[in-house]
């Protein structure tokens, strides 16, 4: 294939799914990443699309923001592999928040299994995926659905979280770093993810590496609330996505590999030293596994969040009130 007719066939690709990894263009048109690589630096220099960190996009910026059909095509070897890992965190018993995304979707599929669980979630994606698993309680925000990416948006979704809390936080975005922390391209989805980190004593970030390094409109989580990143293996020419890595583990982020030796493994730090675990910040304790609710049965189900605070929240405001006094 001559080089014009690889980078029409990679620009047809880019414009019908609007964002394609490298290692996809490279095996449609029969070629070397090194080769698709320098294809779409042409096409950027050309302003027929954007490069990104281990793939290409549609022109447009801070404010574009790829709809649900190009995500899901974005990377999907890395996703399961880091929705493997993540998995690997949650504990029986635990009650967490779950954010939208293609990478958290991945991982709501695998939280079907743990027995004793209660998610709560913003996706209607998140809430399929474990509609059907008898042992978890899935617990749905209000809010206005935001069609592109299925989730629920707004002032119904922030307020129906408050008075909530959870052990962790599950979220994706747009971009990822060190400098920002994570970041996505629509303001009200930045909004909601801001509420669902209030909610949780913890934050765990999926982001596959073609986020590293990418900075988009608005911030979701700074990096200084951000305990865990779970990752995909960087390629080995990618060297901004692995000083983007570095970056983030000098700054406290437990980084989590997937693909990578020892799989969940800590970054190195400084030196070549091991990062610890970052201590907890918050003075509010990990709760522990779910309690019964009045009236409730051991099987799953869907409830809203205002339910869920309707139910013990004066008990819980309390126990919190005089746990901050101490």
């Amino acid at each position: 294939m001559f080089a014009a007719e690889r980078r029409q066939l990679i620009l047809e690709m880019v414009r019908a799914n609007g964002a394609v990894s490298l290692r996809e263009l490279a095996r449609v048109v029969q070629t070397s990443e090194v080769t698709v690589r320098r294809d779409v630096r042409a096409l950027e220099a050309e302003g027929l699309l954007d490069r990104r960190h281990g793939g290409a996009v549609l022109p447009g910026g801070f404010t574009r923001e790829s709809g649900f059909p190009q995500k899901s095509h974005l990377a999907t070897a890395e996703k399961t592999a880091i929705a493997d890992l993540a998995a690997n965190l949650v504990e029986e018993g635990e009650a967490i928040v779950v954010g939208a995304g293609t990478t958290t979707q991945e991982l709501a599929r695998r939280l079907a299994r743990v027995p004793g669980l209660t998610v709560v979630t913003n996706s209607l994606l998140v809430a399929q995926a474990l509609a059907h698993a008898n042992r978890v309680e899935v617990v749905m925000t209000g809010g206005t659905l935001r069609g592109s990416n299925y989730a629920l948006v707004g002032s119904g979704a922030e307020q129906s979280l408050h008075g909530l809390r959870v052990s962790r936080a599950f979220l994706s975005g747009s971009g990822l770093t060190a400098e920002r922390g994570l970041s996505t391209s629509n303001m009200l989805s930045a909004s909601v993810d801001r509420a669902l980190v209030q909610a949780a004593a913890e934050v765990v970030v999926l982001a596959d590496h073609t986020k590293l390094g990418t900075d988009t409109m608005f911030q979701t989580v700074p990096t200084d609330l951000i305990t865990r990143l779970v990752t995909d293996e960087p390629p080995a020419h990618d060297d901004r996505a692995a000083t983007e890595l570095q970056a983030l583990a000098d700054q406290g982020v437990q980084i989590a590999v997937a693909g990578g030796q020892g799989g969940s493994a800590g970054a190195a730090g400084p030196g070549g030293d091991s990062v610890p675990a970052r201590q907890q910040r918050r003075d509010v304790p990990l709760p522990g596994p779910r309690r019964q609710v009045p009236g409730g049965g051991a099987q799953g189900g869907l409830r809203s969040a205002a339910m869920l605070g309707e139910q013990g929240g004066g008990a819980e405001r309390a126990r919190v009130a005089d746990l901050r006094r101490r």
